[in-house]
């Protein structure tokens, strides 16, 4: 655990000096946050129309949905920004060492390629949580002017967690395969869209490779999350894929 940890450090102080960090942090929460708005003024406007139908014809409004109209979509979003910026976060974890020519002076302490790939992993997993906390932000606004349930913004988080730990555990491991971060970048991300999509394409097979596909595609585990319900299959194979990740990106640096 000490060797795993002082990777863990020394990422984690390595992104704390980097510029391409704070840009990526700025973007993410720039991005969320005109989409949370947008969609608030949404809410808002339909809220007030439905208000003064009420009004019109003397009737009681019908109550809006906060979880159904803005939270869920919110998530979705979240979700969405993910895709594009995590390949930034995860292309530099090993290419750096490459293309610096670290990965030797690196073997030459005593930890394990499991320990350095653990260690890179779990610092880009505390990364991606700071990218989620100013989102935070945003949903408390909801409770200080609204009555939202608090279940599904639970749920939500710890969906995009999960979820964006399996994408950092791919974007690690195509890291190893490259010392070119723009090469890493690209990569991780071609290959965290083909199994964002190929969920869509079950419905055009048969049912047999349609319920493969459907299971296969990431995304398709993180809808329940973002509705409220931790199902333990959807946990059970977000670990499977980050087990998965870690072990194939400890084989390219062992080969």
């Amino acid at each position: 655990m000490k060797e795993i940890f002082a990777i863990f450090q020394k990422e984690l102080k390595t992104s704390y000096y980097s510029l391409i960090a704070y840009i990526v942090i700025g973007l993410f929460t720039a991005i969320a946050g005109y989409f949370f708005f947008s969609q608030l003024s949404y809410f808002v406007e339909m809220a007030f129309r439905e208000m003064m139908m009420a009004q019109q014809y003397r009737m009681q409004p019908r109550p809006m949905n906060v979880n159904l109209m803005l939270v869920r979509p919110f998530f979705g979003v979240l979700a969405t920004i993910s895709l594009f910026f995590l390949p930034i976060i995860t292309m530099r974890l090993y290419s750096e060492e490459k293309r610096l020519g670290t990965v030797e002076l690196l073997y030459t302490t005593p930890v394990t390629p499991m320990q350095i790939i653990i260690g890179k992993f779990l610092s880009g997993v505390a990364l991606y949580i700071v990218l989620l906390i100013p989102s935070m932000f945003f949903q408390i606004l909801l409770f200080v002017y609204g009555d939202p349930e608090f279940w599904p913004i639970f749920s939500g988080y710890l969906g995009l967690i999960l979820m964006g730990s399996a994408f950092i555990s791919i974007g690690l491991f195509i890291s190893t395969t490259t010392e070119n971060q723009i090469i890493s970048a690209i990569g991780g991300f071609a290959l965290l869209l083909i199994l964002w999509v190929i969920g869509f394409s079950a419905s055009f097979v048969g049912p047999t490779l349609g319920s493969v596909l459907s299971y296969v595609s990431i995304i398709n585990h993180f809808e329940d999350f973002s509705q409220g319900v931790i199902d333990t299959s959807h946990i059970a194979y977000y670990l499977l894929f980050i087990s998965v990740g870690i072990y194939f990106s400890t084989k390219m640096i062992e080969s």
